[in-house]
């Protein structure tokens, strides 16, 4: 065994058999699997002296093989000398639960609520995983990637994009959405009241049209004339 960065030890010594350990940008990341999570920090705290609780929080990483679900990370630091330590862990996107490092970190509380209430990450053991952002009665984890973004079925686009979308000229037309917005024909307060997405020529009509114009010469662009 070897030792990564500024280890004293070995990583799987000090964070336990199944933990791995990189450096990168004078940040040492150490990752362990969630039973060793607690366990992971004390000794960050005990046996590196890493005392100072900087941040906690997750990123949802999906897909179906290994290394998919919630990562969780907490970033602590060794204040001398300075030394930075990032402990990760995933938890399944099925079954979203950790214990609650506050025992460890007091200063964990309100970030274990914040990733609570945006990823739907459990913390076993805390004292209050009360709303902390979002307004009362909000349904959802919005930093989950499945999460519906519901922003521009709610409230129209602020200026005029697209032919339509302001009162100065042109019939509305449908416009192509962007990836995790709804249509809103099938969601949300339109559904049902607008007309249907116009069908794009079939692309033999459209070349039998370009045709039509003649072929293109060097000065004058195909489909059209100066």
């Amino acid at each position: 065994m070897t030792t990564t960065g500024w280890l004293p030890a070995p990583v799987e010594e000090l964070f336990g058999p199944d933990a791995t350990a990189e450096e990168s940008y004078e940040v040492l990341t150490v990752d362990v699997p969630p039973q060793n999570w607690l366990a992971s920090l004390e000794s960050a705290r005990d046996a590196l002296g890493c005392t100072y609780f900087d941040w906690l929080s997750a990123v949802d990483e999906p897909g179906t093989g290994p290394g998919t679900g919630f990562r969780v990370s907490a970033h602590v630091v060794a204040l001398a000398p300075v030394r930075r330590l990032l402990v990760r862990t995933t938890v399944p996107h099925a079954a979203p639960v950790l214990p609650s490092a506050v025992g460890v970190y007091a200063g964990a509380a309100w970030h274990e609520r914040e990733t609570h209430e945006m990823f739907g990450v459990t913390f076993e053991g805390h004292p209050g995983l009360d709303p902390l952002l979002l307004p009362e009665g909000f349904e959802g984890h919005p930093l989950r990637k499945d999460f519906v973004l519901a922003a521009r079925v709610a409230k129209a686009w602020p200026g005029a994009k697209e032919p339509g979308e302001s009162e100065h000229g042109g019939p509305k037309r449908r416009q192509m959405l962007p990836p995790g917005v709804p249509d809103p024909n099938e969601w949300g307060p339109l559904k049902g009241q607008l007309p249907p997405a116009p069908a794009r020529p079939a692309r033999a009509a459209r070349a039998a049209g370009a045709d039509q114009d003649g072929p293109a010469t060097p000065d004058t662009p195909a489909g059209g004339t100066q």
